[in-house]
């Protein structure tokens, strides 16, 4: 497969429903947040066109922040640990705070996340996914608003990458690797 000119498989989710489930997340949200202002947090690289999309149908007033995540490895050589690469530089606390992610899959990130950003002791804090992969989940994680929930295949567009390429796509396709 020549990643540059070969396009992914069979498209899951086309560009036209994930409008349409933007459109519908985001009336929930302005309804929910509604007379409050609202701090999205979105999870580099993955959810930006997604953070962007969302954002573009929101009313209310809104800040936008992202923070990056990594591995690395532990100095033990036991594992992988995971390390904030680029954090928050809006202050939280006493604010309403919206996690933006592109998909959610085994729990063990966004719990590390969730925890890194309910120490900065925000009013609120809710969860917003564009996927999410029940298939991979080994820890509980509540998320309040859901565009899909995926197939239990590799995915990409829509901010989704193999090894960095197909991000750009409008929509969302599965992968063949």
């Amino acid at each position: 497969m020549d990643l540059k000119t070969d396009l992914p498989g069979k498209i899951v989710f086309s560009a036209e429903q994930i409008k349409k489930r933007i459109e519908k997340i985001s009336r929930e949200i302005n309804q929910d947040y509604q007379d409050k202002e609202l701090v999205i947090i979105g999870v580099l690289k993955g959810s930006v066109y997604f953070v962007t999309d969302l954002t573009r149908h929101l009313t209310v007033p809104v800040s936008i922040d992202f923070l990056s995540i990594g591995l690395s490895s532990e100095p033990s050589g036991t594992g992988k640990a995971i390390k904030i690469k680029k954090d928050v530089e809006i202050d939280l606390k006493e604010r309403h705070v919206l996690l933006v992610e592109d998909v959610i899959g085994t729990g063990f990130t966004l719990g590390y996340i969730c925890q890194h950003l309910e120490s900065m002791q925000p009013a609120s804090f809710k969860i917003c996914a564009l996927l999410d992969n029940p298939a991979g989940r080994l820890i509980t994680i509540n998320i309040d608003y859901l565009c899909f929930t995926m197939p239990d295949s590799f995915l990409v567009g829509y901010g989704l990458d193999y090894k960095e390429l197909y991000r750009n796509l409008p929509y969302i396709a599965e992968l063949k690797i």
